[in-house]
């Protein structure tokens, strides 16, 4: 892990992406650590960076888990039935969209 401070990423940004492949860079600010410069392999890899630090997601987690927590949730099963039932669904949609573009 490397620490730079904002100046010297400005100065030699290149430099320090292309030395965040081998581990996150701290930027930092008057000593503090203000940001951190992460190198990413593929969108898959971003995607889930992003994800990671959602407020929306982190309210969905947490009110999913209080609801777990309190006995409302549902059962595993029960879960991936709904799941199959809404994808046999959308791709029923996709399916019938696609052949109406067809017979135009």
């Amino acid at each position: 892990m490397k620490i730079a401070t904002i100046a010297e990423v400005k100065a030699q940004f290149s430099a320090f992406v292309n030395a965040s492949a081998g581990g996150p860079v701290v930027v930092t600010r008057n000593g503090k650590p203000v940001a951190v410069l992460v190198g990413v392999e593929d969108e898959d890899e971003i995607e889930r960076l992003l994800m990671a630090y959602s407020p929306r997601l982190r309210a969905i987690l947490d009110k999913s888990r209080a609801q777990i927590a309190a006995g409302k949730g549902i059962p595993h099963e029960e879960f991936w039935d709904n799941v199959n039932a809404i994808s046999a669904k959308s791709r029923a949609k996709s399916k019938k969209r696609s052949a109406s573009r067809s017979a135009i």
